[in-house]
């Protein structure tokens, strides 16, 4: 493993520095060969393959290239967590950004921690860390929380107290989960917030969660607003007694409003033909976007 005793080149100052003074500590083996656990030590990227129970699928294309450029300057300063599984053979336990950052950079080596761990161990290992360490977006968390409790068989106050959440918290994560797939595309994308997603939850139908969806981003609605379309939208579900069937013509004229408008259209006719059309806005700025819709 002469590569690995070479010159620590992707390191930062600091750490470099630390591995140069430790290093009858960082090189010590076993009579296999291999490094022992727990110690720093330079492996080969291409000796390390990813983690299976990386929670994270999708890395900003963007992030990563800034990322590469500051390791290509200042060296990893974070070292990677693996596990050994084999000989000159590693697995990923935490820090698949900074691996591939620093294979987009064009290392050879990095920085590594290592450590003993049952895939479980790894498991909750990989998923906590990347919770308290990593810039997940609130999909991402949720996913990692729904796994810890199924695959790790802990609960939500064990899991509450390892990621230092309250359980509410936790508890409104999870709840991401049961929301039509489009709308967790759309948190996961951060089109929308967690504050968004929330109050949609609210919604008991799917066909009116994505009504909702497609009003935020129409009219890049705030988490105050949504709220108070979900409150709108109850009125409208109660019954009403003594409503008038407007004839058909009358009811795709008003539905025709309310697909291109996204607002709530009420249209009331009276026996002699004449009627009213009220069109309903939320604030100063949707009662502008609606404005706009007309005139377009």
């Amino acid at each position: 493993m002469s590569d690995i005793h070479g010159k620590k080149k992707a390191l930062g100052r600091g750490l470099s520095a630390l591995l140069d003074n430790a290093e009858s500590e960082t090189t010590q083996k076993e009579i296999s060969g291999e490094y022992t656990v727990e110690y720093i030590a330079q492996i080969r990227v291409d000796q390390i393959e990813s983690n299976p129970f990386q929670p994270r699928d999708h890395f900003d294309e963007n992030e990563l290239r800034e990322l590469s450029a500051s390791i290509q300057e200042h060296g990893i300063i974070q070292p990677l967590t693996i596990r050994r599984i084999g000989h000159h053979k590693y697995q990923l336990i935490a820090g698949e950004r900074r691996l591939k950052a620093s294979v987009l950079a064009g290392l050879t080596q990095v920085p590594a921690y290592l450590r003993l761990a049952n895939d479980e161990q790894m498991l909750e290992m990989a998923l906590v860390e990347n919770i308290q360490r990593e810039d997940l977006n609130p999909l991402e968390i949720a996913i990692s929380f729904q796994r810890l409790l199924e695959e790790c068989r802990i609960s939500q106050e064990d899991l509450s107290q390892k990621v230092g959440k309250d359980r509410s918290t936790v508890s409104n994560y999870i709840r991401l989960l049961k929301l039509p797939s489009e709308i967790q595309v759309a948190v996961r994308d951060n089109l929308i917030t967690m504050g968004h997603a929330r109050a949609i939850i609210n919604v008991q139908d799917e066909k009116s969660q994505l009504l909702i969806l497609k009003k935020i981003l129409e009219r890049k609605s705030s988490v105050r607003e949504v709220e108070e379309m979900v409150r709108n939208l109850g009125k409208e579900k109660r019954p009403v007694t003594n409503r008038k069937i407007l004839p058909a013509k009358y009811e795709k004229a008003r539905s025709l409003l309310h697909d291109k408008l996204l607002s709530k259209i009420e249209l009331k006719l009276n026996r002699k033909g004449s009627g009213t059309i009220i069109i309903e806005f939320t604030s100063s700025e949707d009662f502008d976007r609606i404005i706009s819709k007309l005139d377009s």
